[in-house]
């Protein structure tokens, strides 16, 4: 005799297990990867530092990833291929063995030679200066399908951007400490006049046209020195955060084009500190304003690796490092810390070498551009793709946004 079927009831049908413990899983971590980094020997803009320290090698290397640095290459700032051989890395004298490595971190923008030794596929870290910038250099990226990253562009958490803050500040320490020296009759044309005043004779006159953190250093050693010193911003938050970091109540203003005049007219030094977030930093400085300065007063461009701030800068180096203009002394040195190149590269070490740990923890490189923003922010060419939207306007090349890039991926 068959016994009566269990009827069956579908709403405990849809449910059943919903509830019931599940057996427990253990979380494996990732296996990070061992990545191959190249440093190789900077040749142009009279570079004298080095993308990573000794210190910072000896970290890489103790987290399993491979150094590869070019002989001498560190020399300029005082490592000698003995400290890097010592934290780890692999000393070659092969410049071409160099740029085979996977990561390439460069101080200075590779040039179109360096290029061409470059692998498919690469990925490459260093400066843009734009004012050096060619439309042949983005395209021959582009071929290679290289993704390179801007240190200038690269943004931290905060929203700030970590390479510039660093560069800035010893910028904005150096830039004060050569306009003094300019001032001076040490140099051609040099008014003979000392920064601070004494007894019984006024100070120079600095205007500091920016309120970041380079007006912050300069206006420090400035004061330090007893200058007096007027600042334009037309961020006014930005003047009132720069009062508080100083401590003491400074001679401020926007950018008003007469008062500006006005002031650029009686100033003995003039220091453009204006950064731009994505492209070429504006021309607040006319000729015609220049023309009207004082006979050997000094301007110092710190803004020039970004195109400039006064209509009358051009690129210089530290090799020849100023010319003269209107009677008006330019110091237009994009690389400006490079002047303390031991501290400047001990600096930038600190911030790379971070970026590199967690490049190499990452399951795969694209998810690293995917879960931090501030990555995405200084990426400008992506596997054949420009991703910066100001380089592609400049340029005439076509414009990818990275987002969608990595979006599509998914």
């Amino acid at each position: 005799m068959s016994r009566p079927l269990k009827p069956i009831i579908f709403s405990e049908f849809f449910t059943e297990g919903q509830y019931e413990t599940e057996v427990e899983t253990l979380a494996i971590s990732e296996k990070s990867k061992s990545l191959s980094i190249g440093i190789p020997k900077e040749t142009i803009l009279s570079e004298h530092r080095v993308a990573l320290s000794p210190p910072s090698i000896r970290t890489l290397i103790g987290y399993g990833h491979q150094v590869l640095v070019e002989s001498g290459a560190g020399q300029k700032s005082n490592f000698s291929d003995r400290d890097y051989a010592e934290a780890g890395a692999q000393i070659s004298h092969s410049r071409e063995e160099v740029f085979k490595s996977q990561i390439l971190l460069k101080i200075a923008p590779p040039t179109s030679e360096e290029i061409d030794l470059m692998q498919p596929e690469q990925v490459l870290v260093s400066p843009l200066q734009l004012p050096v910038l060619r439309d042949d250099y983005l395209v021959k990226l582009q071929k290679k399908r290289i993704t390179a990253f801007a240190m200038e562009y690269l943004r931290s958490e905060d929203g700030s951007y970590p390479i510039v803050r660093i560069m800035s500040e010893i910028a904005g320490t150096c830039a004060v400490l050569t306009a003094a020296e300019y001032l001076t009759n040490t140099r051609e044309g040099g008014r003979g006049l000392l920064l601070g005043g004494i007894s019984g004779v006024p100070p120079a006159k600095i205007v500091i046209l920016g309120a970041g953190v380079v007006a912050e250093s300069a206006i420090k050693v400035a004061l330090g020195l007893g200058a007096s010193i007027r600042v334009f911003d037309n961020n006014i938050t930005k003047l009132m955060r720069l009062q508080n970091a100083v401590g003491r109540h400074l001679h401020t203003s926007s950018f008003n084009p007469v008062y500006l005049a006005y002031q650029l007219t009686s100033a003995d030094v003039v220091i453009g500190a204006i950064h731009s977030k994505s492209g070429r930093t504006p021309v607040v400085v006319t000729e015609e304003m220049v023309a009207k300065m004082k006979e050997g007063a000094v301007i110092i461009d710190v803004s020039i690796d970004q195109g400039g701030c006064f209509e009358t800068s051009k690129m210089t180096t530290l090799d020849n490092p100023s010319f003269t203009e209107h009677g008006v002394i330019h110091y237009c040195v994009p690389n400006i810390s490079s002047k303390v190149s031991r501290t400047a590269s001990n600096a930038i070490s600190n911030i790379l070498t971070p970026l590199l740990l967690k490049m190499g923890t990452s399951n795969h490189f694209d998810s690293l551009l995917y879960d931090h923003e501030g990555i995405r922010h200084g990426c400008y060419t992506y596997k054949g793709c420009i991703t910066n939207e100001y380089l592609s306007k400049r340029f005439g090349l076509k414009y990818t946004s990275l987002d969608l890039l990595l979006t599509s991926k998914l």
